[in-house]
């Protein structure tokens, strides 16, 4: 075990020869990565701005703090040892240094900012939705034929069986037999999203009991775990706290390297093991580190693994199980970290996920780089997991806190 301490200039992660060429290509060489190590580099394109980029040319004036349900802006400490760093995702209730509010013109302007990103973000999604019901409902009365073609369009749209069912039993309900315009529709099926998935609207919680509080990064190559962690670990710096990554993607020395890369970048301290070692022993000692020193918070890295692997499977428990020895309640939090872009196979992956080790929030990416955008909704109708964040963008502000009406109207093209 040591600790990254790198003063020179960053090494760019090198492929890994052992590691699937599609995979390699979506976790080692997105957008986040490569702004991390070169950030000059044009910046990539649309299909890939799933994965949040963070600039690190410059030091940020500003940090963002989750308050009140909406992101607020104040001065950040110093920090003179520290260079530039990411600006990123900040989770919520995150307990910071008392700060002045800024007038409230200020706060409505980041709010709509955000809105307006999060509506553009979703616009192949909206856009597929918005043709189809214009085309369906367009001087047309609600018949049983429309309605059957409007199931058939949610459903194809990754949105569940259930909510279609529910969206065209409504309408047959209050509208059937008379003329429907298609904004109408889009209202209705913006109420009936934001009802199935407020439950679910929950930001990520710190237990300042637990020192240190364990939080699991999980999920499929490709999903963008390390843009995460990268986030997180930035804004609860940014916050106060200390931090400690574990990089527990041991199977590539190119997974190693960029998390210590940006916790260089981030100032948190990285517990390390030669490539090929026992994630779950790296995660033991980097837990046994981070109580002795009293830190704040350990964010532990884990290797892509597909969800259909079972010895893969398998070694993430055991990371769970060696973790309860050194605190029975550990880790607090396990974060599943879903790529939009895979659609319903994100069924797949939530639902193993969370037999294997227990997943307790999912944050989710690239729904900017995707058409089905609405397979958040059918996540939330079926298993209820809490969504913590999503990300709609290349940079550090596209990762927000999960906002259901935001979100439902954004998904149908509406003004959140």
């Amino acid at each position: 075990m040591r600790f990254w301490r790198r003063q020179g200039p960053e090494p760019i992660p090198g492929p890994d020869p052992g590691t699937d060429a599609a995979a390699e290509a979506a976790e080692d060489h997105k957008p986040l990565e490569e702004a991390a190590v070169a950030p000059s580099q044009p910046g990539p394109s649309p299909e890939s701005s799933a994965v949040e980029a963070l600039p690190s040319d410059a030091i940020q004036p500003e940090r963002g703090l989750w308050s009140g349900g909406f992101w607020r802006r104040t001065e950040p400490p110093a920090h003179p040892d520290r260079a530039a760093l990411p600006e990123a995702l900040e989770p919520g209730a995150v307990e910071a240094s008392p700060t002045a509010p800024l007038s409230e013109p200020t706060e409505a302007q980041e709010r709509r900012g955000w809105f307006n990103r999060l509506k553009v973000g979703m616009a192949r999604t909206s856009t597929r939705l918005t043709d189809g019901i214009n085309t369906i409902f367009n001087r047309r009365r609600l018949d049983d034929a429309a309605l059957l073609e409007l199931e058939e369009l949610l459903i194809a749209s990754d949105m569940g069986v259930g909510l279609a069912a529910e969206v065209t039993e409504e309408l047959r309900r209050t509208r059937f037999n008379q003329e429907v315009s298609p904004e109408e529709v889009r209202g209705a099926l913006a109420e009936e999203v934001i009802r199935l998935v407020e439950p679910v609207m929950k930001p990520l919680r710190l237990d300042p009991s637990r020192k240190p509080f364990v939080i699991l990064v999980i999920g499929v190559n490709g999903s963008g775990k390390t843009t995460t962690i990268a986030k997180l670990a930035r804004q609860y710096r940014d916050a106060g706290h200390e931090v400690v990554l574990a990089a527990g993607d041991t199977f590539r020395a190119a997974g190693v390297e960029q998390l210590q890369i940006w916790g260089e970048r981030t100032g948190c301290r990285v517990v390390t093991r030669p490539p090929g070692s026992d994630a779950a022993g790296l995660a033991y000692e980097a837990f046994e580190q981070a109580r002795t020193e009293c830190s704040d918070i350990l964010l532990i890295d884990t290797a892509g693994r597909l969800h259909n692997k079972a010895n893969l499977m398998s070694e993430l428990q055991k990371i769970v199980r060696v973790l309860k020895k050194a605190d029975p309640q550990a880790p607090h939090s396990v974060l599943l970290v879903l790529d939009a872009t895979t659609g319903q196979n994100a069924h797949a992956q939530a639902e193993i996920f969370r037999e294997m080790v227990g997943v307790t929030g999912i944050v989710m990416t690239k729904l900017d780089g995707t058409a089905r955008g609405g397979v958040l909704v059918s996540l939330a109708e079926k298993y209820g997991i809490p969504i913590h964040a999503i990300g709609v963008g290349e940079s550090a502000d596209d990762l927000r806190p999960f906002e259901a009406r935001a979100y439902a109207r954004s998904l149908v093209g509406l003004d959140p």
